[in-house]
């Protein structure tokens, strides 16, 4: 039986410079699961890389040789001495892997518990394995449980009652700054969900005009026009530095997108006016020096912790519910891996033919006629013993059981009652 292993690291195990290091970009993981699947020790494999966490969930024949080349992976492609950062990385095998990919699809293990986003990002994770091709029979199997998982507990606790997220939490902070949202100027550069998420809740908060920058204008323009706000280019950023007092940026840019030195020219004509920024991005896209300007904020994800504390004692409540549904999946998936041991499978097929044939039996038993012909009732019970057996299949054969790999799926059975072999019998 593969083993199930998880190497990462997450907010809670990571400063923000470390998992910004360690962060994969999309064309980047796109790489990296070709170079780890080409590995031996490694049969199948996903790889999540988020503002909060990078996490590498592999099936393989040993879990100690697939976790030993995913450490030698990271260190290699990212350029990272991982053993000296030993103690950030967290290793799960077996079960404890298999709950931790359910609690983290169900936001328990996010630093805001119940948040959306985390499953959303993991379902464009799988995809992307899915297209790479690989993520194969077991890993297929487990996120497909993982989604079902997330969105039971979504839909049987309170969970994601009280809109709360990394854009609620930076709004809140927002507030606790200005006092007041009201009327303040907003610069959105990015226009992703965390972009979108944040205007929700300044427009409740009432907050003046928007302005929304983004590599792609288009997409910029599109998220604009919902709200009734301006698009602007990004080499318009630093001039509307100078007029506007909050800024949220979520990019994937690989630097800064705001330094200090705009910053520093833009305090003269703001007349020192404060000015607030709140980086959600991973990574960072607004330079830290600029917290060393008079009268400039600037606030990370790792800032964002005690405002998020605040928001979300509800939910851990609910969280207890998630936790006993999240247990429940996990019994049952193992289960289904046992399952997939030969022995267990060769016992399961046996008692299934024996119970179809003892039931034919006691059924051509109780109809036989005494005087009736037993070559005919044996036949006919021949006949109904062989429809039942292949049912199922055939069933799988003629129907969309095998959709998209009919051909190894008839190859296997022919193989499986050697149909091909020309010796008699």
């Amino acid at each position: 039986m593969h083993d199930i292993v998880l190497i990462g690291l997450n907010h809670k195990t990571a400063p923000v410079d470390l998992r910004e290091c360690i962060a994969f970009s999309g064309d980047e993981a796109q790489e990296a699961l070709g170079i780890l699947k080409s590995n031996p020790a490694i049969e199948e494999v996903i790889l999540l890389s988020t503002c909060n966490r990078v996490e590498i969930l592999m099936a393989a024949g040993s879990g100690d040789a697939a976790v030993a080349a995913a450490q030698a992976f990271l260190g290699d492609f990212k350029q990272v001495p991982v053993a000296r950062h030993a103690g950030a990385f967290y290793v799960h095998r077996g079960d404890e892997a298999i709950r931790h990919v359910f609690r983290v699809a169900a936001s328990l293990d996010s630093m805001i518990v119940g948040e959306p986003q985390i499953l959303g990002q993991m379902k464009a994770a799988y995809l992307v394995a899915s297209q790479q091709k690989t993520a194969g029979v077991i890993l297929n199997r487990l996120m497909h449980r993982t989604f079902f998982v997330a969105k039971r507990i979504r839909t049987e606790t309170g969970i994601g009652d009280h809109a709360v997220s990394i854009s609620y939490a930076a709004i809140e902070l927002a507030k606790k700054i200005f006092g007041s949202l009201k009327g303040k100027k907003t610069l959105l550069i990015g226009a992703g969900e965390m972009a979108e998420l944040a205007v929700e809740h300044l427009i409740r908060n009432r907050a003046g005009a928007i302005f929304v920058a983004n590599r792609t204008f288009e997409r910029g323009v599109a998220l604009a026009e919902t709200f009734q706000g301006t698009a602007i280019r990004f080499e318009e950023i630093a001039h509307r530095l100078s007029d506007v007092d909050i800024i949220i940026s979520s990019t994937g840019a690989p630097g800064y997108v705001v330094d200090r030195a705009q910053v520093k020219g833009a305090m003269r004509s703001r007349r020192h006016r404060p000015i607030f920024f709140i980086d959600i991005a991973v990574p960072r896209d607004v330079d830290p020096e600029i917290n060393r300007i008079n009268n400039a904020y600037v606030y990370d994800i790792d800032d964002l912790n005690g405002v998020i504390e605040e928001n979300i004692e509800d939910r851990r409540r609910e969280a207890v519910k998630g936790e006993r549904i999240v247990d429940e999946a996990v019994i049952r998936f193992r289960q289904w891996h046992e399952s997939l041991s030969v022995v267990p499978t060769i016992k399961a097929l046996r008692e299934k033919i024996e119970t179809i044939v003892f039931a034919e039996i006691q059924k051509t038993r109780q109809a036989l006629n005494p005087s009736g012909d037993p070559t005919e009732a044996m036949e006919r019970m021949a006949g109904a013993m062989v429809n039942k057996i292949l049912h199922d299949p055939t069933k799988w054969l003629k129907g969309d059981g095998c959709r998209g790999g009919r051909s190894v799926y008839l190859d296997a059975v022919r193989k499986l009652f050697n149909l091909d072999d020309d010796s008699p019998a």
